[in-house]
């Protein structure tokens, strides 16, 4: 997940892309060069935050594992007796729940649905409404005003 996070902002960012054009329009970062230093400002930042953003959605995914059958770490010579003793027990044995979604299906389900709801309403606002439910203000547009 991790490899295919840094794959997939590798196809679609290019820093040295962006740094070019915040230079050519005027744009730049306060206290960095424009041009190289920009770039490599941009690739450094992208990098940490794509760490984060990886590690935040393996653990995602595997909630739902730790969740059917728990993490079985205590037939492990040194770290098994310490995790019965720290740890609890529903993270070593599970929570013995019937959970038919796997981790990966969970994020593809939830990203297929927030796309789909933005693009509904973009719609809607390109026509001048106000969102799905313009009485009630809970689900507006980006663009609408409070």
């Amino acid at each position: 997940i991790i490899f295919f996070c840094f794959f997939y902002v590798s196809i679609i960012f290019n820093p040295n892309e962006a740094a070019d054009n915040m230079r050519k329009y005027g744009g730049f970062i306060p206290g960095i060069r424009p041009g190289r230093n920009t770039a490599d400002y941009m690739n450094n930042i992208l990098t940490k935050i794509t760490v984060v953003g990886g590690i935040y959605l393996s653990i995602l995914c595997l909630i739902p594992d730790i969740m059917i059958s728990g993490i079985k770490l205590n037939h492990l010579p040194l770290l098994g007796n310490w995790m019965d003793r720290v740890a609890p027990r529903f993270l070593i044995e599970g929570l013995n729940v019937q959970f038919y979604f796997g981790g990966t299906s969970l994020l593809i389900v939830v990203g297929v649905a927030m796309d789909t709801i933005n693009q509904i309403e973009a719609q809607l606002i390109m026509r001048h409404y106000e969102g799905f439910t313009p009485r009630s203000g809970r689900i507006r547009g980006r663009r609408s005003t409070f």
